[in-house]
């Protein structure tokens, strides 16, 4: 893989988990998640 490519992947790769951590910081996000999860099991 050329180095320019494997470069965007992170950065690509970088942007979504960042994402999603600062998703996790919002207690709304949280609480909805877990709604969600107990909805499949009820």
């Amino acid at each position: 893989m050329k180095p320019t490519r494997r470069l965007l992947w992170a950065a690509g790769v970088a942007v979504v988990l960042g994402a999603a951590c600062l998703a996790y910081l919002q207690p709304a996000v949280m609480v909805q998640l877990s709604e969600q999860i107990w909805a499949c099991f009820g």
